[in-house]
């Protein structure tokens, strides 16, 4: 059997976005977060619902890290978590187009 080495997968590291063929790399991309951890997944569907309270004018705010309890943790964990992956498997450009995002879900 031959192996040609630019096709090979490293099982570790997400499939590399190169700015073509975005709807063979989102394929890609959606069995490799869904293998790592289907959790991961679903937050990037459905958004992490970041922590929040209710401040003194009764508008909702995101909840000061300081205020973070376990499972609020949790789930900025995993936030964190699934825009790393993203992030590593996208090229500068892209990047720059989300790296300002704070959740998965928008990136």
């Amino acid at each position: 059997m031959n192996f040609n080495s630019s096709e090979s997968k490293n099982i570790s590291k997400p499939p590399f976005f190169d700015g073509n063929n975005y709807s063979h790399w989102k394929a890609q991309m959606t069995i490799f977060i869904q293998s790592l951890d289907y959790n991961l997944w679903d937050l990037i569907v459905d958004g992490p619902n970041l922590p929040t309270i209710t401040d003194e004018n009764g508008e909702i705010i995101s909840k000061p890290r300081n205020k973070y309890n376990d499972d609020d943790r949790k789930i900025v964990q995993l936030n964190a978590k699934a825009k790393h992956v993203i992030i590593c498997a996208i090229n500068s450009n892209e990047f720059n187009r989300v790296s300002s995002c704070v959740s998965a879900k928008d990136m």
